[in-house]
Order: C-alpha cells, then sequence, then structure tokens
C-alpha cells in the first residue's frame, strides 16, 4: 500500500516561498529542515548554505513534525498551491542546530551591515579582476580568504575576555538571504555559535575556536 500524503501545514506561503527562492537560485539541490515552533503555530524553516553557514526563517503554519526536504519541490508545491509535503529526504541533513535559548551581545545598524557586505563584493571584484599584489589568485581561494574574513568583533559587557568574532560568511548569508529591514542587526551567541538576527531571519555558524586575546575596541566594526 501507498503511505496517505501528508500536508506541509504552511500558511506562510508568500513568506516560506520568497525563503526558498533564494536558496534555490544559490544552490538547486539544496535541502530545507521544517521545524515546528512548540505553541505558536509556526514551524522554522531551517537550511544550509554552500558556504556552511545555517539561516532560518520562521513562518505561520505547523508542520508535520521534524521533516527534511527538497527545497525546490516545496517550492514547486507552493507556487502551484498545493498542500503535499514532498518526499521526505530526513537522512540527507547532517548538521547540528543552534541551541534554542541565545543572548544578544551587541546590535548593530542593517546599513553598517550592508555596507560591509558591499565592501567585500566590491573586494572580490577588484582582486578578480587585478589580482592581489600584483598576482593573480583563483576564484576559490578568493572567496574562501573573504568569507572567512572577521567582519565585526564585539566585546560583551558581561565577559570582556571573551570577545565576539563575526566572520564575514555570517554578514555575507544574512544580506544575500534577503533578511535585513530597516533598524539593527543582533548579534547572539548560543554556546559555541554565532548569529546575525535580522528581522526577517538569521543567519548562524559555529565558533571554530575559544578567542584569548581581548581587542582594544569594544564596538562593533568592519
Amino acid at each position: 500500500m501507498t503511505a496517505p500524503a501528508t500536508g506541509h501545514g504552511l500558511d506562510g506561503v508568500a513568506d516560506a516561498g520568497a525563503f526558498l527562492a533564494r536558496l534555490v537560485r544559490l544552490d538547486p539541490g539544496i535541502l530545507v529542515r521544517l521545524r515546528p515552533v512548540p505553541g505558536a503555530a509556526r514551524t522554522a524553516l531551517w537550511a544550509r548554505l554552500p558556504w556552511d553557514v545555517l539561516v532560518v526563517r520562521t513562518v505561520p503554519g505547523t508542520a508535520p513534525g521534524d521533516a527534511t526536504v527538497a527545497a525546490s519541490e516545496l517550492l514547486a508545491e507552493l507556487s502551484a498551491g498545493g498542500a503535499t509535503l514532498p518526499r521526505r529526504r530526513d537522512d540527507g541533513w547532517r548538521w547540528p542546530l543552534p541551541p534554542a535559548a541565545s543572548r544578544a551581545v551587541e546590535a548593530v545598524p542593517a546599513t553598517e551591515v550592508q555596507r560591509i557586505a558591499a565592501a567585500a563584493a566590491g573586494t572580490l571584484r577588484e582582486a578578480s579582476a587585478h589580482g592581489v599584489a600584483g598576482r593573480a589568485v583563483g576564484q576559490r581561494a578568493l572567496r574562501d580568504a573573504l568569507l572567512d574574513h572577521v567582519a565585526v568583533v564585539v566585546t560583551p559587557d558581561d565577559a570582556p575576555d571573551a570577545p565576539v568574532e563575526v566572520p564575514q560568511r555570517l554578514v555575507q548569508g544574512l544580506v544575500r538571504m534577503g533578511f535585513l529591514g530597516a533598524g539593527d542587526v543582533q548579534v547572539r551567541v548560543a554556546g559555541r555559535w554565532v548569529g546575525l538576527v535580522g528581522p526577517y531571519g538569521a543567519a548562524w555558524s559555529r565558533k571554530v575556536a575559544e578567542l584569548a586575546v581581548t581587542p582594544t575596541r569594544g564596538r562593533p566594526n568592519g
């Protein structure tokens, strides 16, 4: 017998569709994980971007449990006005998620985050065209170096010996997923995870190592 189809349960079709469309543009084969938010009648949509950043957007509606599907298939179902959950691909999701509880350590103006992202894009174009110090550098090497660059350093008031580094890969995740809006972006910490939280979604990555050096500046910088 064929198991009965399960509904995806999403009510926020426009919000979910916008999120899924951006994911598919970045990687046509990308997976999306649906996780109901307890007691909120909402679902968190998680995905892992090609540059090792997790992104999440919460939309109205309750998914049928924790399920992973192809983003392109869910987007096609929503675009057609369908209510069926695509074929589950739970075994394809291999990445941990950040803890649910997090704390804010700084607020950065959205305009500053946009400036940092634009500056990185300009650097990549310039280096691709003219090289670095007169020497040609591979596109992949340039991209990886820029993504690893620390874009913002924050020293929490309650932990002056534990500065928080925000890499460019987080900035790019937030901006390229369209999560910026008016106002501030929060820098948040959850265990060994660092996140940027905007009005329309968040980007998270795990810290590679704990830092022992305290920077001289205590505010965000680009």
